[in-house]
């Protein structure tokens, strides 16, 4: 029996592909590589370039591996542009997903663990953010994982779709092999680290009059290596019988930019130059997880520090300079 990752090419599903195939399963991948890397499997790996959303390619695939599972990561996941061009969101990560879904209950794949995102929760009321706090997105990507949610909780009231979908923090780090990176890049650790690289000259910070002790964004970082692993222990979870669940992945710790800024600077060593900017729309001043549900149900905790993931993230980038571009 094999697991279908689709995404499987991208930063956190390429690294679960290498976890799960470490722990001796059978995987095939299917990812557009429109923000995958092709570079970031190994060539053994079962490879399909194409959409979810396309239903005749979903039952070849079921057709010609015996799946039993699908770990869905495939989705655009930048809240920015999300705000600028939102029907892009729906189109990409509801239309197609309605799509996949389908397609899974076609092929009788009923079991799903899936990517979802602590942006579902929006400004929380509650600080660390628990499962139980109530959802309202900021930003369109946030609402595109909501919605994906509530028709996951739906097809398993009448269909018996069985699901875990994992509200995850922000992922960060690297393996030995896999890294993050994306063109253009977003995400604050892989941009701290070019400015500390010299590949940038400046790293900007969005906003400084956030209600936060610094005035900086407060989020909770969490290593790629820790969130694979999560995927794992929930499919697990699937096997055995467990229930449909919601679950975040956290450290249960936050960091502002300008403290991760530092991290970065001491991990490093190198000098790194800041430049303030206005606030992005759609971010949330403080984003921090409470993970006991994630120990409880699943039997998982998170096993690195900032530190860590800041020190995994510099030694793959100076080993890939270019990112998969290098290969």
């Amino acid at each position: 029996m094999k697991i279908l990752v689709t995404g499987g090419a991208g930063y956190i599903g390429s690294v679960t592909v290498e976890r799960l195939r470490a722990k001796g399963e059978q995987v095939v991948v299917l990812d557009d590589l429109v923000r995958g890397h092709s570079e970031a499997l190994d060539r053994d790996v079962p490879f399909y370039q194409g959409r979810i959303g396309d239903r005749g390619l979903i039952a070849r695939i079921a057709k010609e591996h015996e799946i039993e599972a699908c770990v869905h990561f495939a989705a655009l996941a930048y809240v920015g542009e999300s705000v600028v061009e939102p029907a892009k969101y729906f189109e990409n990560n509801v239309e197609e997903g309605v799509a996949l879904m389908g397609s899974l209950l076609k092929a009788n794949i009923r079991r799903v663990v899936f990517s979802s995102t602590c942006a579902t929760y929006g400004e929380p009321e509650q600080m660390p953010i628990s499962e139980s706090c109530p959802q309202w997105p900021k930003n369109p990507y946030g609402w595109s994982k909501f919605t994906m949610e509530r028709l996951l909780e739906s097809y398993d009231h009448a269909y018996g779709l069985k699901f875990v979908a994992l509200r995850y923090f922000n992922a960060s780090g690297a393996t030995e092999l896999r890294g993050e990176f994306h063109d253009p890049e977003s995400h604050l650790v892989p941009n701290v680290l070019a400015a500390a690289a010299g590949a940038e000259s400046e790293v900007a910070v969005f906003g400084k009059d956030y209600p936060t002790p610094d005035g900086t964004c407060i989020r909770d970082y969490v290593h790629v290596a820790d969130l694979a692993d999560a995927h794992i222990l929930a499919l697990e979870h699937l096997r055995k019988g467990g229930k449909s669940d919601f679950i975040n992945l956290g450290t249960g710790h936050g960091y502002s930019v300008l403290e991760v800024i530092e991290a970065s600077r001491q991990v490093t060593g190198n000098k790194i130059n800041i430049r303030h900017a206005a606030p992005r729309p759609g971010d949330p001043a403080r984003l921090v997880a409470d993970a006991q549900k994630a120990r409880a149900v699943l039997g998982w905790k998170p096993t690195y520090d900032l530190a860590g993931i800041l020190r995994s993230q510099w030694e793959w980038r100076k080993k890939n300079p270019k990112g998969y571009k290098s290969a």
